[in-house]
């Protein structure tokens, strides 16, 4: 009996699309999928516990071997919207900015920003358990994923990091891509592009099954993501990898 591939992802709103594709494809059953934090997946690939993972952008360079696979992901050609810079004040007078050291491709992405787009010097703390109470004053925080959405209606001032790199640099944004330390075989992989690419083809449905209260998961799916990681996609993350690494 042939092995099943190991695949692990993240069940945020974001992954919603990609993961009701391979949950009703036929790679499904050639497939042991498992759901955990970002942190934990680059660490079960980094020990061969797992065959790839949907990871942050950031964790190829802290990964031997690790390479983008597939066609998908996630990524922004403007707007985001659940990765932002959220403050109470204009970033002119921000000079200190809360980073959660969980996603370390938006504490890259925020460091960057600061540093070359802005050019603006700020002293960047880690977060607590409860630093969105902590956004006050001349003080920011960077808020991502589902709770940013949530946090869209409750400061003065929001900036979106995808919108500011793409205002940068004229290019996409990627936030996470498949990635593998090994060879998969041609064979999967096309099949689980396929399975990528079926999910895509419900994003209203899916919306719709995981409506909240606070921003529509329509435009969210439609206008905010990109899932599909072409030229423009790549040459983007590759200048960002480029910065980083110059870092």
């Amino acid at each position: 009996m042939k092995s099943k591939i190991k695949v692990g992802a993240v069940s945020y709103l974001n992954t919603k699309p990609l993961l009701y594709g391979i949950e009703r494809s036929p790679i499904y059953d050639t497939i042991e999928l498992s759901l955990a934090y970002p942190a934990q997946l680059a660490q079960q690939l980094r020990a061969g516990s797992i065959d790839m993972a949907l990871l942050p952008v950031a964790a190829l360079q802290e990964i031997e071997g690790a390479k983008i696979v597939g066609d998908y992901g996630i990524a922004a050609h403007g707007n985001v919207v659940s990765v932002a810079l959220f403050s109470q004040v204009p970033i002119g007078e921000i000079d200190t900015v809360i980073l959660d050291y969980q996603s370390r491709t938006s504490v890259r992405l925020t460091q960057l920003l600061f540093a070359e787009y802005w050019q603006k010097e700020v002293r960047f703390e880690a977060a607590t358990a409860d630093f969105i109470n902590e956004i006050n004053g001349s003080t920011a925080a960077v808020i991502i994923g589902d709770r940013a959405l949530e946090q869209l209606p409750n400061f003065k001032y929001s900036y979106d990091l995808s919108a500011a790199w793409k205002s940068f640099t004229k290019l996409p944004f990627v936030f996470a891509a498949w990635v593998a330390n090994k060879d998969l075989p041609l064979e999967f992989m096309t099949a689980f592009n396929a399975a990528n690419a079926l999910g895509l083809e419900h994003l209203d449905e899916i919306a719709k099954a995981n409506h909240i209260p606070y921003y529509s998961l329509k435009t969210y799916y439609h206008d905010n993501i990109c899932y599909h990681l072409g030229e423009a996609e790549k040459k983007g993350l590759a200048l960002f990898l480029e910065k980083v690494a110059a870092t």
